[in-house]
């Protein structure tokens, strides 16, 4: 499973794309999106989604 982004929310700050540990953020063209094909969702790096702890607008959820 990876993370999502939620264009409708996302303010487009940036502050997530630092934060992944596999460099699955990047910047799209209306916001910001996670590549579901890269994203951990930080297994094996930290105890919880370094993206969703710290986006201001909490945004970012599991994928379906």
């Amino acid at each position: 499973m990876a993370m999502k982004i939620d264009c409708d929310e996302c303010i487009s700050c940036g502050a997530c794309e630092p934060e992944c540990p596999v460099e699955a953020i990047s910047e799209g063209d209306d916001c910001f999106v996670i590549d579901p094909n890269v994203c951990v969702e930080c297994v094996g790096y930290f105890d919880e989604s370094q993206c969703v702890e710290v986006c201001p607008v909490e945004c970012i959820s599991k994928a379906t």
